[in-house]
């Protein structure tokens, strides 16, 4: 069933994540939803020098809001929070050098934020597309240890500094992909079988689903909230799916409209009314099956998936120094 899954996600895809799905949704976006003043609220962007990642970071800015950048690369990292300064005249934007590959990096850059910052908002939106399969120096399959790992401890190590916070919300960019993929918790790091980049990723982007519904369950005084931002014109795209950029690029979103959902759920009133744990496109929750697809999993392999991801996430942390 896998070419129906993948066929009837690319023929939605070129009615709906496109440009043009973008500007028929918007004509029913609420602008008073987005006409709000953050100041004095934290916000956390990760993957925030280029693409979605700094777009939202950007509009945050000019609402006022306090922003943290979690960036690999220190060169870029500084180029966008200098853009970010001078376009939106915020100085509250702050830089973090954060490898989200690196479980170990991670547990030691939240433990020393938590004890310097407060914190309203998480946006996991840094990810990767390796097409061949390659280890991190923890040995971790690159795009697990990014996509998945990465958001989850990423998550789990703020949410006690979150718990603490008025109106706390979680935000996670995920990716219409997901819709071809059911729960694979055997094989996590994909180690079996011929590799293929564009599937793990779209099976990645499945556990940040789940994730997102698990954690909705288990902290309840925060909304937890995951999305699709369509198909946007990102240096990630353009770089790791070259093909497809070439035959859609005069068809896709622009990062504003690709950030547009992810800006919603951050910042608007509208969002938190809506119960936590949903998946999002353009500003509605949407469905995380497709019709005959068979993507859904028994609860207890969503459980697994806690257990292990928890598991990995401890062997980090006591190796993690400080």
């Amino acid at each position: 069933m896998s070419w129906y899954r993948n066929t009837v996600w690319f023929v939605k895809g070129l009615r709906e994540y496109t440009r043009g799905g973008y500007e028929s949704a918007s004509k029913r976006f609420n602008p008073a939803d987005l006409e709000v003043d953050v100041a004095g609220r934290s916000f956390l962007v990760t993957g925030a020098n280029s693409g979605i990642g700094k777009a939202t970071a950007k509009e945050i800015a000019r609402r006022g809001g306090t922003v943290h950048l979690v960036c690999r690369n220190k060169e870029r990292a500084e180029v966008a929070k200098e853009e970010i300064v001078a376009e939106t005249g915020n100085q509250n934007i702050f830089l973090h050098i954060v490898d989200i590959s690196n479980p170990k990096e991670i547990w030691k850059f939240a433990e020393k934020f938590q004890n310097e910052h407060k914190l309203n908002v998480l946006i996991n939106n840094a990810g990767c597309m390796v097409n061949n399969r390659e280890l991190t120096e923890d040995g971790l399959e690159k795009n697990f240890a990014t996509n998945t790992l990465g958001t989850y401890i990423m998550t789990t190590a703020l949410v006690p500094l979150l718990e603490k916070a008025a109106d706390a919300r979680v935000i996670t960019v995920s990716s219409g992909g997901m819709l071809v993929q059911k729960l694979n918790i055997s094989d996590l790091q994909s180690g079996s079988g011929p590799f293929d980049g564009t599937m793990v990723y779209a099976q990645n982007k499945r556990q940040q689903v789940v994730l997102t519904e698990q954690w909705a369950k288990s902290h309840r005084n925060i909304h937890f909230s995951v999305m699709h931002p369509g198909w946007a014109d990102t240096p990630a795209v353009r770089s790791s799916m070259p093909d497809f950029y070439e035959r859609m690029k005069n068809s896709l979103r622009t990062e504003a409209q690709g950030a547009d959902t992810v800006l919603w759920l951050a910042v608007s009133a509208e969002a938190t009314k809506l119960p936590s744990g949903l998946f999002f496109q353009d500003r509605q929750p949407v469905p995380t099956h497709l019709p005959l697809a068979y993507t859904h999993s028994p609860p207890e392999d969503e459980e697994k998936l806690m257990e292990v991801l928890e598991e990995f996430s401890q062997k980090f942390k006591s190796v993690s120094p400080g």
